[in-house]
């Protein structure tokens, strides 16, 4: 019979092979879910994983791979920060509206100014406020009264969904939209100042923006008397508070980092990809990050590759519903086992397993 065993030490080896195998068991588990849908296996995951690539619109796809992975990227940087320190900001993808709502009221106060070299830097300081501000309310409700900020960061996601929908529907309608629900479009502002990077792929600023808070957050973490406490208080509490370590401090700032971020990525999509507040705006981006952050173990490099690892999923799965019709839910049940499956083989970093002999009396 099959017996856990708890290993003295986390296995060091099993900590950077269980996200490689969780990926292959998902797409194990994935290919028989496809199969049991009517399409073939080895089509379905190489439609996924390899047309975005090496297809036939690959020129096209390759680019929005960054522009998908940029907002998972950056939001998982900075839930990395709070996750490393026993914080659990649930709450990203509340923080993720609010910069975008932010961002957006910045922008249409000025319309229809032109003056796109002073209204852009405006916008990305209120999406980085605005992201900020939101995650304070859980990180000083825990700092002051000990509450749980997974479940106050986890239920603001509601609130900012309401105002999301109350701004679409009332202060920032577009006037002359005929009474429908969004925003007047931002791309005045995206065209210039959120100049692409690529002429007509749709890369813009967020990318470089999400490539330089990797850089950042390694050197934080890794150089930074700050990334120590942080790496401390989740590793020991006790020896992070013998060692001098505020713990409320720490809690406001892995919160307003995580916060900064999500906001920001918030304020690129509204400026770029979707280009108007609108009822539909939030696509869970801040609930995807989670995977991706554990995906890549916390990891600054390891969140970059994984974000890119599910902004594949994400530009495969629209792939594989036009080409071969598969539902949209199958393609978000995909990308759910990969959280699944990543969490179960994460038993084997602290377990091994052994196999006994059962003996008769």
């Amino acid at each position: 019979m099959l017996k856990l065993e708890k290993r003295a030490q986390p296995s060091q080896v099993w900590t950077y092979a269980t996200p490689l195998l969780a990926v292959l068991v998902t797409m194990v588990a994935g290919g028989l879910m496809f199969a049991a849908l009517g399409e073939a296996p080895v089509t379905a995951i190489r439609t996924i994983f390899w047309d975005p690539l090496f297809g036939q619109f690959a020129a096209f796809s390759r680019p929005q791979l960054l522009v998908k992975a940029a907002p998972l990227i950056l939001i998982a940087v900075g839930l990395s920060f709070g996750f490393r320190a026993g914080i659990w900001n649930i709450g990203a993808e509340g923080q993720y509206i609010m910069g975008a709502i932010c961002a957006a009221a910045v922008g249409l106060a000025f319309y229809p100014l032109e003056a796109r070299w002073l209204i852009f830097p405006l916008m990305i300081l209120a999406g980085l406020l605005g992201g900020m501000g939101w995650a304070m309310i859980p990180a000083l409700l825990r700092v002051r009264f000990g509450t749980n900020e997974i479940l106050v960061s986890l239920m603001l996601v509601y609130v900012a969904e309401s105002l999301l929908a109350t701004m679409a529907l009332g202060p920032l309608r577009n006037p002359d939209g005929m009474g429908f629900p969004g925003s007047r479009n931002l791309s005045q502002y995206a065209s210039s100042a959120n100049l692409e990077l690529i002429a007509r792929t749709g890369m813009h600023w967020g990318v470089v923006f999400a490539l330089v808070s990797v850089i950042l957050a390694y050197g934080l973490l890794s150089r930074h008397i700050f990334g120590f406490n942080v790496r401390l208080s989740g590793d020991s509490p006790k020896a992070a508070a013998f060692s001098g370590v505020q713990p409320g401090r720490l809690i406001i700032a892995c919160m307003a980092i995580s916060g900064a971020l999500a906001g920001a990525a918030g304020m690129f999509e509204v400026a770029g990809p979707s280009g108007q507040i609108s009822i539909d705006f939030n696509v869970g981006y801040g609930f995807t990050a989670i995977i991706v952050a554990y995906l890549g173990r916390l990891h600054p490099l390891g969140i970059l590759l994984a974000g890119f690892l599910m902004a594949l999923t994400y530009i495969g799965g629209e792939v594989a519903q036009l080409t071969l019709g598969l539902p949209r839910s199958a393609i978000q049940l995909f990308q759910g086992m990969l959280l699944f499956f990543l969490l179960a083989m994460d038993l084997l970093t602290n377990y091994r397993v052994r196999f006994t002999k059962t003996g008769g009396a």
